[in-house]
């Protein structure tokens, strides 16, 4: 992973610097690489792997929202935090899916939540879980399964791909996805929140049409705010 730093104030490099450091080290991880640059220009310059930006939007020549467009055409995974003073830049920002916005002077606390909530996202879009067949054992991350479905005898994996037929149960699933993004709303269904459309008391649409997930109406209470504290960590 690396942890890129673009702001042209040297002292809030170094706060980030020094909070990124000590969020690994309280945490009893090792740092990734963190690397600064002081203009956007030198950034896009960077041709190495961008996995998460602090961005200045406030900026001699390109400005921050310039450059937060360019990086996610580049790679529209990759995890942009605003970091400026100038709340009238928040929907502009909002625009090329910024995943946090984070206010000078930095907040500590408040920032280690948001590295948290980072460092989960991460992990659900690079790490891959392998889905076993009686064909072989195929490999995707987290965020590319749709939803686990049980059909009888048979459990299903709904992916962006395709579908697979797994030699494992529903109980397995349970423990293997990260519970911070799927949840169970039936006995034959597990659900990816990121592929949710809509959903009423007793139905969940999802990004694949043909996919239509139960609700157990005894689940959706505690379904709707999970899911709603779902989106609220992605903003």
């Amino acid at each position: 992973m690396r942890i890129l730093i673009c702001d042209d104030d040297t002292l809030i490099i170094e706060q980030l610097q020094k909070y990124i450091e000590s969020y690994f080290e309280s945490n009893h991880l090792k740092c990734p690489e963190l690397v600064s640059f002081t203009s956007g220009e030198s950034l896009l310059a960077d041709k190495n792997e961008k996995d998460i930006v602090f961005l200045d939007i406030e900026m001699p020549g390109m400005n921050g929202i310039f450059v937060g467009n360019e990086l996610k055409k580049a790679n529209k995974n990759v995890i942009i935090f605003v970091v400026t003073s100038y709340s009238e830049y928040l929907d502009e920002a909002m625009r090329f899916h910024v995943f946090r916005y984070l206010s000078k002077p930095l907040d500590k606390q408040r920032f280690f939540r948001n590295m948290k909530d980072a460092l989960t996202y991460y992990n659900s879009i690079t790490t891959k879980i392998p889905v076993e067949t009686k064909q072989g054992v195929y490999s995707f991350p987290a965020s590319q399964i749709i939803a686990i479905e049980a059909q009888g005898r048979k459990v299903i994996v709904h992916t962006a791909r395709q579908d697979f037929d797994s030699i494992h149960n529903m109980d397995y699933w349970l423990e293997q996805l990260p519970k911070n993004s799927f949840f169970q709303t039936h006995r034959s269904f597990i659900v990816n929140f990121e592929h949710i459309v809509d959903f009423d008391h007793s139905t969940i649409h999802l990004s694949n049409q043909q996919i239509t997930a139960y609700l157990t109406r005894r689940k959706y209470s505690s379904f709707k705010n999970t899911y709603l504290l779902y989106l609220e960590s992605m903003r």
